[in-house]
């Protein structure tokens, strides 16, 4: 914990003096990007009395997501409503400059970046960086900062906290960590278990099942690998979505998938091998054309679009295919549908 200290001593002095922070989580916020950027708030809030806003620069998609952020009230402004230079710091949670799946404005230095993925170049100029690759959940940092300092959450960022930590980590059958399971533990007794019921079981809109339908249709299967494309996506999550459902498939250990929104082709991988490296792998398939970058077990990346036409998407999805079977080292000729149509 001495790291903790140390690293709450630091971020106080840059907060100390300030009136308003930005904090900015990734385009399409996942739970443990939601539930940190409220820690944060509440940190600069209880620590310093500094006025904070939440925003991205995308749509919260997955319908657990729009769960969580309803049954819990989280206030988000709308990104087209922020003048970063209005804010006296610029804070990141759960992604950082450079990585591509954030709307962070060009020419802005990040003043704070608290993440636990690896760390990127452009991070290191911020004044405040705390990345703990080792943790499974950027949530359970925050968490700690709190411990420190004395900061119990109220019931509301509690559950928040919990579910991005069980999120994240899978309920830690994916890269969790000893201070993952503490914080949880810590947390259950505090966090309403009736919301969190509610959260997982988020509804979802008629078009997500034709999304589903159409990424079912296009699945193949080689070999212990599945590579589904989705078309055009009204959901930016629905890629990760899939991916995670596809990894349950019995005698799979890799999934990729990949669809359009917007200007956007975003792509999600899986493995269900503790080394698989998801990581470095998307990084090889997206190559030059977009960024990339997540955990041993799970990843993401994107490439831009400069028309989003659809003869340019189509375009794209064949060079991914083509990557994906060279950077797997798939055999093109097992190729098989996983669903009969």
């Amino acid at each position: 914990m001495d790291k903790t200290r140390s690293k709450i001593k630091k971020l106080g002095e840059l907060l100390k003096g300030k009136s308003s922070m930005v904090i900015l989580m990734q385009d399409n916020p996942d739970p443990d990007a939601i539930g940190s950027a409220m820690a944060l708030r509440k940190f600069a809030n209880s620590v310093a009395d500094v006025a904070c806003s939440i925003t991205c620069g995308g749509t919260v998609g997955r319908a657990e997501n729009r769960a969580l952020v309803r049954y819990l009230d989280v206030r988000l402004r709308p990104f087209g409503e922020i003048d970063f230079e209005r804010f006296d710091l610029a804070a990141m949670v759960d992604t950082q400059p450079g990585t591509g799946n954030n709307s962070l404005p060009a020419g802005r230095i990040a003043d704070i970046v608290i993440d636990h993925h690896p760390v990127m170049r452009a991070t290191r100029s911020a004044a405040f960086t705390d990345i703990r690759t080792g943790y499974g959940a950027t949530a359970t940092i925050m968490w700690e900062y709190f411990m420190r300092v004395g900061i119990t959450p109220d019931t509301q960022l509690a559950t928040a906290l919990l579910y991005a930590i069980r999120s994240d980590t899978q309920d830690f059958g994916r890269e969790a960590s000893r201070h993952d399971i503490d914080a949880v533990v810590h947390l259950f007794p505090i966090a309403n278990n009736r919301i969190l019921g509610q959260i997982r079981r988020g509804s979802v809109d008629r078009p997500y099942f034709q999304m589903l339908a159409t990424a079912l249709q296009n699945a193949r299967v080689y070999g212990d690998c599945i590579i589904a494309g989705l078309g055009e996506m009204t959901n930016p999550d629905m890629a990760g979505e899939v991916a995670d459902l596809l990894i349950r498939e019995e005698g799979t250990k890799c999934t990729v998938c990949f669809g359009s929104s917007g200007k956007k082709m975003l792509l999600s991988i899986r493995t269900s091998e503790p080394d698989g490296r998801a990581d470095k792998v998307i990084k090889q398939i997206v190559s030059a054309r977009g960024t990339a970058g997540g955990h041993r077990m799970f990843a993401g990346g994107q490439i831009a679009l400069v028309e989003g036409s659809e003869s340019e998407r189509l375009m794209i999805e064949g060079a991914i295919i083509r990557r994906c079977i060279s950077v797997l080292g798939l055999d093109k000729s097992s190729e098989k549908k996983l669903v009969d149509t």
